[in-house]
């Protein structure tokens, strides 16, 4: 595999790194660039290029377990750790009551909802959703979204840190999830702002989120691997594994930022930079 397409597959993982944990969508992003400028269906086929663009997440997953590492432990039963021990930003994080702690049969509460949707209709999304113009629409649904979450999300605020998540928020969340499988739409996006929306701090939001991300991401990987594995070759392996390495680097780089960022910032700020990307791309493209 010749240098250039090596540095393409690098361009979508720091793509896909910067951009998994923010509520922009990375999926919509690497497919408005790829479509725009580095063409990898030319190259590896349609089927393995839309398998590449859901693979490579498994690199900002890894992120995900590393830096939430000691909370998938404690979710297992492996070992249990202090609140403090738990928390990724221990400064200003707000620490739940004695008796609450996030459940392992939580987080499997919130990914029924989007782990049935996603089998069902992955077929679908693969052959008629990969593509610029749905990616816009998703841009702009969601951050309509995003807004209304801001701007009408309950006064008082109840669950201040993901241990205090309840069964019903957790499923109401997983519900919320299910539009993100319209690429463009975000993941972070959909249930960041549903769970700010059911009265969630947007850290308490995001934290859960990104535990959810693991499996359900895993999960998805696997599923378009194994239906797509007939249009795999060796020499396609070079471009999965340095996507793979870009996206865990610089999804650790900017998971942290983000975390600290989100009880300041908000969503607004994201929705505005969707909307002005939603039009920029029109405007080339179009």
């Amino acid at each position: 595999m010749e240098l250039l397409t090596i540095v393409k597959a690098i361009i979508l993982g720091i793509v896909e790194g910067l951009t998994e944990f923010a509520p922009v969508s990375s999926t919509g992003h690497m497919i408005i660039v790829d479509d725009m400028w580095l063409k990898s269906q030319e190259f590896l086929g349609k089927y393995t290029a839309n398998t590449f663009k859901v693979v490579i997440q498994l690199g900002s997953i890894l992120a995900v377990v590393i830096i939430f590492r000691n909370r998938f432990i404690d979710l297992l039963g492996l070992k249990k750790f202090s609140r403090k021990e738990l928390a990724v930003v221990p400064e200003g994080q707000p620490q739940a009551p004695a008796e609450g702690r996030l459940k392992l049969a939580q987080v499997i509460v919130g990914l029924i909802p989007a782990g049935i949707f996603g089998f069902l209709f992955e077929d679908y999304i693969d052959e008629h959703l990969f593509s610029t113009s749905t990616v816009l629409i998703g841009l702009v649904v969601g951050a309509i979204f995003m807004i209304c979450a801001d701007r009408f999300a309950p006064k008082t605020i109840k669950t201040e840190s993901v241990d205090q998540i309840t069964y019903r928020q957790a499923l109401s969340v997983g519900l919320i999830q299910c539009v993100s499988l319209w690429p463009g739409f975000s993941r972070s996006g959909s249930t960041i702002s549903g769970g700010v929306l059911l009265g969630m701090s947007h850290r308490a939001a995001a934290d859960f989120t990104f535990i959810m991300a693991v499996p359900i991401m895993a999960g998805a990987s696997l599923i378009s691997l194994l239906k797509n594995w007939q249009y795999f070759t060796l020499d396609a392996l070079p471009f999965f594994i340095a996507g793979f390495i870009s996206a865990f680097l610089f999804a650790l780089l900017s998971m942290r930022f983000f975390l600290k960022l989100i009880n300041r910032i908000k969503l607004l700020p994201f929705a505005i930079y969707r909307i002005i990307l939603a039009g920029v791309v029109y405007l080339i493209w179009f």
